[in-house]
């Protein structure tokens, strides 16, 4: 008796997609971006499809990707209806924020609602990652706040938006941008040029920083009216700094002798942000840095905050995050060789 065909087996049931809705067409197609660009960026970072239709958007995939995918959505539906404008950049930062990374789940809602948005009169700026969302809150509060960490982190963009912020809602009268101008021994003078163009290129991510948050034509205009005032740090020393926000930049190239010098010029109503990457150092051999030398002796002090980014809060271009790694991976190698 001939045997009865083998039935073939039944393909595994594929789970339902989650299913989201939204308030409006509009809201919808502001979140799939031009040309699907924000989904786009989703799929290829989750693993998910993505199926917008009307005012619905269906996610396909492994359940934790789905519901990360719909946390990532939520959030930016949340930007979209508080006036931010979704870039490809916000979503990045979505998506790193759905990861738990430094402090665990961090929504865009909770920025907002956190009151942390630095508002420029080009830009309206929201955190990246939750330790940005410390920094700002930081920046927003105290008197005193130290920024360090490794570059594309967004430290000297984030204290120089604020810095800008304070001076446009005249809760200061004046700017003062300065940074070690190590390169050149703090001695300009074999340089061609005006002082402004020696010190100039040594200031370029400052300047780009207010290019961005008030405009070129702008910031030059309120520098020479003395609004925005552009120095060495050499050029700090003897001075007493009132109703002003001061930015250092690039102060893992401080020594000891010259931060206490910057720290000691703040005066009546003013506020003071410093940034640098103690891993970048350019002092010579041997000479203590004076970032590391204020950090240890400052931290815990009455309005005094300190802020340490990590590698996984690159917000540059992902392989910046995966170069930073690279590197602190080797050092930290390197360091151990030497122990042993």
């Amino acid at each position: 008796m001939a045997k009865p065909p083998a039935t073939a087996p039944k393909p595994a049931a594929q789970p339902s997609p989650l299913q989201l809705t939204f308030s409006s067409n509009q809201l919808l197609q502001d979140l799939c971006g031009h040309h699907d660009v924000h989904l786009q960026l989703i799929e290829d970072t989750l693993g998910v499809q993505l199926v917008a239709r009307g005012n619905q958007l269906a996610i396909f995939g492994p359940p934790e990707q789905t519901s990360r995918a719909k946390a990532v959505l939520e959030d930016l539906a949340d930007l979209l209806k508080n006036g931010i404008t979704l870039s490809p950049a916000q979503v990045e930062a979505a998506l790193r924020l759905s990861d738990g990374l430094i402090g665990g789940r961090l929504r865009a809602a909770d920025l907002l609602n956190g009151n942390t948005t630095i508002t420029t009169p080009l830009v309206k700026i929201t955190p990246r990652s939750g330790t940005q969302n410390a920094y700002v809150a930081a920046l927003q509060k105290h008197t005193l706040v130290f920024g360090v960490g490794p570059a594309g982190t967004g430290k000297t963009f984030l204290a120089a938006a604020q810095a800008v912020h304070l001076l446009i809602s005249k809760q200061v009268k004046k700017l003062v941008l300065t940074r070690p101008v190590l390169e050149a021994g703090e001695r300009l003078g074999f340089l061609p040029g005006t002082f402004e163009e020696k010190i100039d290129p040594y200031l370029r991510p400052l300047f780009d920083a207010l290019d961005d948050t008030i405009g070129r034509e702008k910031w030059q205009k309120m520098r020479e009216t003395g609004q925005i005032e552009i120095a060495p740090l050499a050029y700090m020393r003897g001075r007493t700094l009132r109703d002003c926000v001061m930015l250092l930049d690039e102060a893992q190239n401080t020594t000891p002798q010259q931060m206490k010098m910057f720290l000691t010029r703040l005066g009546e109503g003013s506020r003071m942000f410093v940034t640098g990457d103690s891993s970048q150092s350019d002092l010579p051999r041997g000479t203590r840095n004076g970032l590391k030398d204020a950090l240890e002796t400052l931290e815990g002090l009455r309005d005094i905050d300190i802020i340490k980014f990590h590698e996984s809060d690159v917000v540059r271009h992902p392989l910046v995050s995966t170069i930073v790694s690279a590197y602190a991976e080797k050092e930290r190698q390197i360091t151990l060789k030497l122990e042993d």
